[in-house]
């Protein structure tokens, strides 16, 4: 694994290794639309300026603090970026907000076609926007993902509520038309990879309705994804989930293959 990674380093930026020391501390922030997005600018960017768009950014975007993720994408000339639109739970509307963010960053020179990474309830947020714009989503990786609104995502019925702008009676009746669970067509079209990692004793977000439903269905249309679950390890931040070398290495090969 360490010789794939190395190999595909060289693929992305053949002569940069950058310290933490020399790697950003802060983001640069800009506003979208009365909004805030936020950049990790890598200091040497990769052919094509891949960039990493995490979901969710609210007040900041907490995969700065995962030391491996974070100095492996920028020292492999990856940006990270992130759009802080608060609890929104995939609604057309979020969407397309948060296209407004991936325009900005298109019209910045960076790639047009992200690697969409969603943490927890990022999960749902990524996927309603990859699947709305599939030719324009490089790939998506999750960390234990919330994937299906129709279950994690109506728990919190006034978030849903405000975010879908309609009755729980309307939303419950359109929840299939939603559901990016129910709306992966586009997505197996343009053969999106995938790839999650998971334990499989998290309660916080159920493994079989959300990450392993999306691995059954994925897999059914004939789509490319890989679901790591980590017997016994729960909704919480351990090496497993946040020092992957797999995840690693999926996200620099995406990026390479993008240019």
């Amino acid at each position: 694994m360490l010789r794939t990674i190395t190999l595909l380093f060289a693929l992305l930026v053949p002569s940069v290794a950058f310290g933490a020391d020399a790697l950003p501390k802060t983001p640069e922030k800009f506003e979208v639309d009365g909004h805030t997005g936020m950049l990790f600018a890598a200091p040497t960017p990769a052919a094509g300026k891949p960039w990493v768009w995490y979901f969710p950014t609210i007040k900041g975007m907490s995969i700065v603090l995962r030391r491996v993720y974070f100095e492996g994408f920028l020292n492999a000339g990856i940006s990270i970026a992130g759009y802080d639109l608060g609890e929104v739970r995939g609604a057309p509307g979020s969407t397309e907000q948060f296209h407004k963010f991936y325009t900005e960053m298109v019209r910045r020179g960076y790639s047009s076609r992200p690697i969409l990474l969603g943490q927890s309830r990022g999960g749902l947020m990524a996927l309603a926007w990859a699947m709305r714009h599939p030719e324009q989503t490089r790939a998506f990786v999750g960390i234990y993902p919330v994937c299906n609104l129709q279950t994690w995502g109506l728990k919190n019925m006034p978030v849903a509520l405000a975010d879908y702008q309609m009755t729980e009676a309307e939303l419950r009746s359109r929840v299939a038309e939603f559901n990016p669970l129910d709306n992966l067509q586009a997505l197996l079209k343009h053969k999106v990879p995938m790839f999650v990692v998971q334990g499989d004793s998290d309660k916080a977000v159920p493994h079989l309705e959300n990450a392993m439903l999306l691995k059954e269905r994925y897999e059914a249309g004939g789509g490319p994804i890989t679901v790591k679950m980590s017997p016994g390890l729960g909704h919480e931040a351990v090496p497993e989930f946040f020092e992957d070398q797999d995840l690693l290495a999926f996200v620099l090969k995406q990026a390479a293959e993008s240019k």
